[in-house]
């Protein structure tokens, strides 16, 4: 039953080969090829067939398992599928003789019958006989596989006749046949098929072949069927014929000629040797080796059927040419590479063509040879050609091999480059001489195009040589040389005109008549005629020059890196001695450290490793931190060393921190002892105070080996030795690293570091406080013109080489102090260095004892700024004239200087100053006994400038009853915190010309150290250290109070809209906040264009005043209108000294008055511009009517009108007394009624839209709602603010910031440990600024409710429709207040971060507009199967781009972004006093420095710090 169930065997059949063998006079020297026919059928594959098979063996061999001491083979078996499916087992057999290699005979064997009786027998028997392979085989049986003839014996059922049809060797063919024949009879009588093989076809005759067919002809069914073992043809059909004739079920085999098989073999041969060459061709480096290649493509079908069919002898061939063909091809490219870059070496080394020129290519070589840089240029190697040796494969190595200029192409190159070089001399010897006929040719002004100068130039020499580019390029060169001299002098010319600018209002934009006295006066220079031809040019200089006297400071100084503060600062720096040299000079501000010097203290080698995988991640020990390349100086010292405390204590090297590493508690209990004996050794032995404060740091290291398990204690001992040590513990990061220490420890061990160096550097140079400040006697002010043709040490020698000269205090990088005995005492002076520009803010916010004016007598406009400065100086302040030329004979040979040094010195004879001259080539007057006299009169006249500066003060504070706004008890006027440049957007400016760098005194008010916040409510005042807020005039005042509206006025006149694209900005972004006079911004509930009046009640009144509850300031003509009782007190005819003028008279005090008005000089000059378009008055009748009475429009107060005017809130685009008219006004009115008719129109209902679900995880916090992730103490979501301040601390440059996608897998990571863990730091994780962006935007994206609610998309899309912008923003702003609270603190918090993004858009490329697109479906989610939607997609994306370049208008009260550029626009000042509306009770204090912020502080609700 068993045996029924199992699957039938296939058929087995056993196959004899049999053909001509014996001895070598039987067959000749070689077989007839049975062994080839069969171990070809038997084995296929190309690498398996073998075509040496010996029958002369060993009598060892001959007895071994395989031969088995019979004259017969057993080649093994093959299955065989037929055509019909049915499979059968071949067992193949061949027929020979061996003969003995002793003998030469046959070997004995148990079969004693001869060749042709054994060949026809039908019974096979030998036990245990393996198959034989090959010849190898033979003795060395182990080492192949090992297969037995089945049970030792075999019946044969059928033979394959082997006839060799080839030349033979040494045998004749006549010979086989008649073999053959006699085989053949004794096959015959088994009875079993028979089939002829004719074999070695490919070597065939003719004639052989047609009597091996006339003798198979003449036997019954006898198949002849031509192969050939060799190409493996016709094999496989001679015994699939045979098995057919012993079957006759199967299908009846078709023989092939052997011309047409070998065709069909071939050809499946070329298409195999194709493809596998084809892929062969993938491999691109000649270096790959046939190892590694063939490893790599063995189980591609294509090398398979290749090797199967050719072989892998053939396939390595093929590799090799072809990694040959490689090569050959590289050597042939980095060959033209070397003659391409042939030409450079030569410029390089050969340059000079009188050298050359008649050099041959021999004698140039030598040349060469003999260069500095020839090592740089060419290489010269040992083994020679270069292209047989390794240097082919020196890819970067660029130098071109020295013999390779031997070559003929090489000295073709020589030849091409000096005729280059004659062509090239004569080419820039005829543009020179076209240049020179081109200056010669005087009508040639600025701006001219080439066509009109072209026929002028025709029929010159030189123009006819040079080709039509050189021509014009030329051209282009002269019209940029005189066209940047022009505007030099056009520059030049408004700085003569000074007072024509600092005349102007600081706090509104220019006015069209004011524009237009300004070109009436300019257009009668020629140098204002001379750019005629370019003329935007020319409006760009003149607007950029009233910028910069809208916002002057070195930064935006027109004289660039020449600008008087900057060189008075690089000075200074150099030139005084500082009071600690050891520490100042080493903890200066941490921001301008370049070198960090530190120890690395280890135990066993660690601190070795630190040091090495410190410099590993640094390059030519330069390590880039936060932005900034760090040079690293590294000392790695072994905490077992007996030299240890040696090592610390070096002359040469000063540490700024150590770095003590430990992997053990055995290497941290060490570390802590070590640590231990270096402070005590530094505190109680040396008393080096400065290593007795070295900060250390403790870092530990990863445990690469195993994951140790004493990490935690580890982590946790360390933790408590830091904090015993009062420093910094840097743990191993989350995650798995390779390397003992992680970039991410490195990088916070170095962060920690220079926090301690800043710290140092605060503690040794704290803020100086008022006590610090009074210890000058006199405070003197020298100011200097920015571009003056001296240089600042010559103005300076006089106070630089006294020996009483020292430093000011820290901070003060522009003054010095000098200690001199002036009357009977020593006397301490500070003088201050400024620009007159950056004077300008000190002249009445500042308590200056006197003033040193320096003025070039070279040039005209250094005397136009001195006068335009003195003219507002107080004529109660000393004055000093200085003159600086080079010598007192140029005023006598030099008219223009005699005449500036007789005006200056005229100028001081009519107010009564000081007047000197500096001299470069004279060391006389550069001695500070100059400036005895000036001193001594400046001591005497002390106390009564002190005493008029504190009137001012006191007026100041009375003025505030008539101040349309009261000061905002969250800032003082004193704060000039503007930014000064673009790319200064947050935080406290580095430089103000009237803050930080110039605050000579404090403020003699109240310095009361709490200010009041709108409930009444007293708060702490925190300052940065920058700002010096202990002397802000601090008062408590009442919330303003919105008063009854006033009557609009008419025929005024327009704003110049030409002035508005680049003055605004300089406006609207950095006001000149003025003492008193300057309000904050309205709070956004209050229209901006509502007055506002004071409670009169809550304020200091002195005697006088009535009791009038509101004092509100009407028009230009600065008349009190008295609210409630209607009692107008008119001022007008006192606006000289204005209201506050009368209250000084009353206490007997003289008020001090203006040098122009002491001085006819400068009076006249000044009124000399407005006189030409105003006025036919002459300088006596001006000078008279401007003590009394003012006429024309009002510019400002008259006590300072460069400073302050008195309707300063009315001041910028929005001052109605500049832009509005009665025709403006009506159509906003009906503009306004007609939106409220449209209002009245039902809406049509939204459509919610739901997106799908992003994440796949389920969160606490994502996808909530936003009213459950926030508090009134935190009113942003913190992951909001996490993401927030990790991209502006570390990518706020990144470029296509929120356009380029992070990684997915991050972003989800990110906020899946975020809700594990809200405290989890995003720098530990290692993510990128792409990944955060896309996280934060996810965030939103998974709100249940878009950001922008749906129900105001609508409004917001009507009212993008608004055409008037100024209407559309209002109205704009007014939806944004419809946002519930929580939407709006948060929509405010994301369009300020936007705004900062775009701020950076020259690096980032991140626009306004670009981030609009990214983020607007975000924060509005559009459903983008509604069409109506989509109609309308780039209206609401124009929505956002608003938002965010407006960000200033709609949250923080800013002016109106006219030009919406990004180089205009500017993110909101991040001090939060300034951007914090009036009517919001305050949240926050101004940005702190870390060390100054109070534990009580609350946390920063707007990300502006």
């Amino acid at each position: 039953m068993m045996a029924k169930n199992k699957e039938p065997r296939p058929p087995s059949y056993a196959i004899s080969v049999v053909g001509l063998s014996g001895t070598e006079k039987d067959k000749g020297n070689c077989g007839v090829g049975k062994s080839c026919l069969c171990n070809r059928f038997v084995r296929s594959k190309a690498d398996e067939y073998y075509p040496e098979h010996t029958s002369v063996l060993s009598t060892i061999d001959f007895g071994g398992r395989v031969v088995n001491n019979d004259h017969f083979l057993y080649w093994g078996d093959v299955t065989q599928s037929g055509e019909d499916g049915i499979e059968c087992r071949i067992h193949v057999i061949e027929q020979t003789e061996f003969i003995d290699d002793q003998t030469f005979l046959p070997h004995r064997s148990t079969n004693l019958q001869p060749y042709i009786k054994r060949a026809a027998a039908s019974k096979l028997q030998s036990a245990e006989k393996l198959m034989y392979i090959c010849t190898d085989q033979l003795g060395l049986e182990q080492d192949f596989e090992q297969k037995q003839m089945p049970e030792g014996k075999l019946s044969i059922d059928g033979f394959l006749l082997c006839i060799d049809v080839s030349q033979g060797c040494n045998r004749k063919f006549d010979d086989q046949i008649k073999f053959v024949n006699n085989l053949y009879i004794q096959l015959s009588k088994s009875k079993k098929p028979i089939i002829i093989a004719a074999t070695k076809c490919d070597e065939c005759v003719d004639h052989y072949l047609r009597e091996v067919q006339a003798f198979a002809s003449n036997k019954k069914n006898l198949v002849v069927v031509e192969t050939s073992a060799r190409f493996n043809v016709n094999v496989e059909t001679c015994f699939t014929a045979l098995v057919q004739m012993m079957d006759k079920t199967r299908g009846k085999p078709k023989i092939i000629p052997y011309l047409d098989a070998y065709k069909t073999q071939r050809q499946l041969v070329v298409t195999a040797t194709d493809k596998f060459e084809k892929l062969v061709q993938t491999v691109r480096d000649y270096h790959a080796t046939w190892k590694t290649v063939s490893n790599k493509l063995k189980n591609h079908p294509d090398y398979e059927e290749y090797i199967n069919l050719e072989g892998t002898k053939k396939a390595k061939n093929t590799f090799s040419k072809h990694i040959e063909q490689l090569k050959q091809e590289h050597i042939r490219k980095r060959k033209e590479e070397y003659i391409n870059a042939l030409p450079r070496a030569l410029n390089t080394l050969l340059s000079n063509l009188d050298e050359i020129e008649h050099l041959s290519w021999s004698d140039a070589l030598k040349l060469m040879e003999k260069r500095p840089d020839f090592q740089s240029c060419f290489v010269v190697l040992e083994k020679t050609p270069w292209d047989e040796t390794d240097h082919i494969d020196k890819v970067n190595d660029r130098r071109i091999p020295f013999d390779l200029l031997t070559t003929l192409e090489a000295e073709k190159v020589y030849q091409n480059h000096v005729q280059h070089l004659i062509s090239e001399k004569r080419r820039v010897e005829m543009k020179e001489k076209f240049k020179k006929t081109l200056e010669k040719i005087q009508f040639i002004s600025p701006g001219q195009p080439w066509e009109e100068v072209l026929c002028f130039v025709v029929e010159d020499e030189a123009f006819k040589y040079i080709t039509d580019a050189d021509s014009r390029e030329v051209y282009g060169r002269h019209q940029r040389e005189i066209v940047e001299k022009a505007k030099e002098e056009f520059q030049e010319m408004l700085f003569e005109h000074s007072e024509l600018f600092y005349d102007l209002d600081l706090n509104a934009t220019p006015s069209s008549d004011k524009m237009s006295e300004i070109h009436a006066v300019l257009s009668e220079e020629p140098r204002y005629k001379a750019l005629q031809k370019l003329a935007p040019d020319r409006e760009s200089l003149l607007l950029k020059h009233i910028g910069f006297v809208y916002h002057p400071t070195k930064e935006t100084c027109l004289s660039g890196q020449n600008c008087t503060d900057i060189k008075v600062e690089q000075l200074l720096a150099n030139s005084l001695l500082q009071l600690d040299h050891g520490r100042s000079n080493l903890y200066h501000d941490s921001a301008n450290i370049d070198k960090v010097n530190l120890f690395i203290l280890g135990k066993d080698g660690l601190a070795q490793e630190l040091a090495n995988e410190i410099r590993t991640q640094s390059t030519d020990d330069e390590y880039a931190l936060d932005g900034k390349i760090y040079e690293l100086d590294l000392r790695p010292v072994d905490a077992k060393s007996p030299y240890l405390l040696t090592q610390l204590w070096t002359s040469t090297f000063k540490p700024h921190g150590c770095f003590c590493v430990f992997n053990s508690i055995e290497s941290l209990n060490f570390i802590g002892e070590c640590i231990a004996k270096i402070r005590a050794e530094a505190s109680q032995i040396r008393r080096d105070k400065y290593m007795a404060s070295l900060p250390f740091t403790l870092i530990l290291a990863n445990q690469r080996d195993s994951v140790s398990k004493n990490l935690p204690i580890l982590r946790h001992q360390g933790q408590q030795l830091a904090n015993k040590l009062q420093c910094p513990f840097v743990d191993v990061p989350a995650g798995t690293y390779p390397r003992k220490f992680n970039e991410t420890q490195i990088k916070q061990a170095l962060r920690g570091v220079l926090e301690a160096v800043k710290h140092n550097f605060d503690v040794v140079s704290p803020v100086p406080t008022i006590k610090d400040l009074s210890e000058a006697d006199l405070r003197i002010v020298m100011c200097a013109m920015c571009g003056d043709p001296f240089s600042v040490d010559l103005i300076l020698s006089p106070f630089l080489e006294s020996h009483s000269c020292s430093a000011a205090q820290a901070g003060q990088n522009n003054s010095l102090m000098l200690d001199k005995i002036i009357g009977e005492k020593r006397r301490r002076i500070q003088i201050t260095i400024l620009s007159y520009h950056s004077s300008i803010g000190v002249r009445k916010d500042e308590l200056v004892h006197g003033y040193i004016l320096v003025y070039s007598a070279k040039r005209k406009a250094s005397m136009g700024m001195l006068r335009a400065f003195l003219s507002e100086v107080q004529d109660t302040i000393p004055v000093q004239l200085v003159a600086v030329t080079d010598s007192q004979a140029d005023f006598f040979e030099n008219e223009a200087i005699k005449e500036l040094m007789t005006e200056g010195e005229h100028i001081a004879t009519e107010i009564t100053a000081k007047f000197t001259a500096l001299y470069s080539l004279s060391q006389y007057h550069r001695q500070t006994e100059v400036f005895t006299l000036f001193f001594s009169d400046v001591l005497e006249k002390k106390n009564m400038i002190e005493s008029s500066y504190m009137s001012d003060s006191t007026r100041e504070t009375t003025h505030t009853s008539e101040d349309v706004f009261p000061r905002s008890p969250r800032g003082s006027s004193l704060d000039y915190n503007y930014p000064d440049s673009e790319d200064d957007t947050e935080g406290p400016p580095p430089y103000s010309p009237i803050g930080d760098d110039v605050r000579l005194l404090p403020a003699p008010s109240d310095r009361s150290k709490y200010r009041l916040d709108l409930e009444g409510n007293e708060y702490p005042i925190h300052s940065t250290p920058l700002n010096c807020h202990d002397h802000e005039r601090n008062h408590k005042v009442p919330p303003p109070i919105k008063p009854k509206p006033l009557v609009p006025r008419t025929n005024v006149k327009k704003l110049d809209p030409n002035l508005l694209k680049t003055i605004e900005a300089g406006i609207g972004k950095n006001p000149r906040k003025q003492p008193c006079r300057v309000p904050m911004a309205p709070p956004e509930d209050i229209d901006q264009s509502d007055n506002y009046a004071e409670p009169i009640d809550t304020v200091f009144k002195h005697k006088g005043f009535a009791d009038d509850i509101y004092a509100v300031p009407d028009d230009s003509q600065n008349r009190m209108i008295k609210v409630r009782n209607s009692i107008v007190i008119n001022t007008q005819g006192e606006e000289e000294n204005g209201f506050s003028d009368r209250i000084s008279k009353s206490h007997g005090e003289r008020r001090p008055s203006k040098y122009k008005y002491k001085s006819k000089t400068l009076f006249s000059k000044a009124k000399s511009y407005y006189r030409r378009t105003h006025s036919d008055a002459s300088d006596d009748e001006a000078f008279t009517t401007s003590k009394t009475k003012r006429k024309g429009r009002h510019r400002g107060s008259e006590e300072d009108p460069l400073l302050s005017p008195v309707e300063t809130w009315k001041g910028g685009i929005d001052n109605p007394a500049i832009t509005s008219d009665q025709e403006l006004d009506d159509k906003k009115m009906k503009k306004k009624t007609h939106k409220a008719k449209e209002d009245k129109k039902p809406k049509k209902k939204t459509k919610t839209f739901n997106p799908p679900i992003r994440r796949n995880w389920e969160s606490n916090y994502f996808g909530m709602p936003l009213q459950d992730l926030v508090t009134p103490e935190k009113p942003i979501p913190l992951f909001v603010e996490k993401c927030v301040q990790f991209i502006e601390d570390t990518g706020l440059c990144t470029e296509g910031l929120y356009r380029v996608s992070g990684n997915k897998t991050d972003q989800d990571n990110i906020q899946k440990q975020f809700d594990q863990d809200h405290h989890i730091s995003l720098e530990s994780m290692g993510v990128t600024v792409n990944a955060v962006a896309g996280a934060l935007k996810a965030f939103f994206a998974d709100l249940p409710d878009p950001l922008i609610p749906y129900s105001l998309h609508q409004e917001l899309l009507e009212t993008s429709k608004i055409t008037d912008k100024t209407e559309r923003l209002h109205e704009l702003k007014e939806i944004v207040k419809k946002f519930h609270p929580v939407n709006y603190d948060v929509f405010k918090y994301v369009i300020t971060h936007l705004n900062r993004v775009s701020q950076q858009y020259k690096t980032n490329f991140m626009t306004a507009d670009n981030l609009s697109i990214c983020f607007w479906p975000t924060l509005m989610r559009p459903d983008f199967e509604n069409r109506e939607f989509l109609s309308t997609t780039k209206i609401h994306q124009s929505v956002i781009e608003t938002f965010i370049q407006q960000c200033q208008f709609f949250f923080y009260n800013g002016e109106i972004i006219e030009a919406p550029n990004q180089a205009a626009s500017q993110p909101p000042p991040s001090n939060a006093v300034q951007m914090v509306e009036t009517m919001v009770p305050l949240q926050l204090p101004p940005p702190l420095q870390p060390q100054l912020i109070q534990s009580q502080l609350p946390a920063d609700p707007l990300g502006i710090i």
